[in-house]
């Protein structure tokens, strides 16, 4: 009996080489899924960061709003509200740069609207080819009927 539980056992366990496989397709795709998405973010976030200029309309991550006055190497200045109350924030701060954000959707706006013209467009270059087509055709029937 106690060689039967011993059989069953090793059975049972499977290779050290299985486990360390399986941890490590384990780790491969906890890197994919979690690890690497979160520093593709994180470094979008700092190019945001790094890419600000004087001018530009912010979100704070404390949700102030304002237009950058002056850039420096580790903070902004900005202007808030109607009486441009001016104050002095850490870059790391910035949650959103709100004047980049509306550039690209401007963009990719501007990009549709020509997408969908040069659909237009070649819609109606098939249109204008059919009818083409369809004249020649019923001018060779006529000839027929002569």
């Amino acid at each position: 009996m106690n060689m039967a539980n011993q059989q069953g056992q090793g059975g049972q366990g499977g290779s050290p080489i299985t486990m360390i496989v399986i941890m490590v397709a384990l780790f491969g795709a906890m890197y994919f899924m979690m690890i690497r998405p979160q520093k593709k973010k994180q470094q979008e976030e700092q190019s945001m960061r790094d890419n600000i200029q004087v001018g530009d309309e912010i979100t704070t991550i404390g949700g102030i709003m304002g237009r950058v006055v002056t850039v420096k190497e580790d903070s902004l200045i900005i202007e808030t509200g109607a009486d441009r109350n001016k104050m002095k924030i850490a870059r790391w701060a910035v949650s959103q740069n709100n004047t980049a954000n509306e550039k690209a959707e401007a963009e990719r706006a501007a990009a549709k609207e020509a997408a969908e013209a040069e659909k237009k467009a070649k819609l109606d270059a098939a249109a204008e080819e059919g009818k083409a087509k369809r004249k020649k055709t019923k001018k060779k029937d006529d000839t027929f009927d002569e």
